[in-house]
């Protein structure tokens, strides 16, 4: 796996899901990656935690938001201008994809690939790369 630096980690991480079992499994493979992996689990959660932690990167469940998913997208952009985001969804829509980086997000990544994905999607994000699940192109292609 390649990293900043030999063993060096990226300092925080925050994910943000409704769903404990992936948060523990996100945080799992997370830990390889950076220093601090915090998990909150609802909106309101995730934008007091941005004001104290502020993260190197948020990885948010689109479905986060009951109503109006990409609205999380656009208001973390327009609160946190600089922070790189990623997304996670069980959504493999191109139209969701686009509508996520055009919302802000620099990279998606589908849930039920995140155990192949979610490594390189960060390690692309966190140098300011755009990452989308291959498995996107290759559906949306058949």
């Amino acid at each position: 796996m390649e990293n900043q630096a030999v063993g060096e980690k990226i300092s925080r991480v925050l994910i943000a899901d409704r769903h404990q079992n992936m948060l523990e499994g996100i945080r799992t493979l997370l830990e390889s990656v950076f220093d601090v992996v915090l998990m909150v689990a609802d909106k309101a959660s995730l934008f007091d935690s941005l004001k104290t932690v502020l993260p190197d990167l948020v990885v948010v469940d689109l479905s986060l938001a009951i109503t109006d998913e990409l609205h999380v997208t656009q208001e973390l952009r327009k609160k946190f201008p600089d922070l790189k985001i990623l997304i996670l969804s069980v959504h493999d829509e191109q139209t969701v994809v686009d509508a996520c980086l055009s919302a802000g997000a620099m990279g998606f990544v589908l849930k039920r690939s995140a155990i192949n994905d979610l490594i390189p999607a960060v390690l692309d994000v966190q140098k300011g790369r755009t990452y989308v699940s291959p498995a996107i192109n290759f559906e949306n292609e058949l």
